[in-house]
C-alpha cells in the first residue's frame, strides 16, 4: 500500500483478506499506519503457501527487496 497524502511511504504486509485489511489500515485500526493515512492499494500478490508469502514479505522488507519494489511495483 502507498499512503495516499505521503507517496513516498509505503506499507507491505501479509493478510488472507485484502480488502478487509485496506479498510483497516483506513479506519485507523493499526497504530503503526494510521497518522499516515489514507492508504492506496499498488500491487497485491497471492501465495499458494502461507510460508512462500512470509518468506517473499520478509524480503520485500530487506534492503535489496525494497530495491526490487521500486523497480517492479512502483
Amino acid at each position: 500500500m502507498r499512503g495516499a497524502v505521503d507517496r513516498e511511504r509505503y506499507y507491505v504486509g501479509l493478510t488472507a483478506d485484502v480488502t478487509e485489511r485496506l479498510a483497516t489500515h483506513n479506519g485507523g485500526g493499526s497504530v503503526h499506519t494510521a497518522s499516515l493515512r489514507p492508504w492506496q492499494l499498488v500491487v497485491c500478490v497471492e501465495f499458494a503457501r502461507e510460508s512462500s508469502a512470509i518468506a517473499f514479505e520478509k524480503y520485500l522488507k530487506s534492503g535489496s527487496g525494497r530495491a526490487f519494489a521500486k523497480r517492479h511495483f512502483i
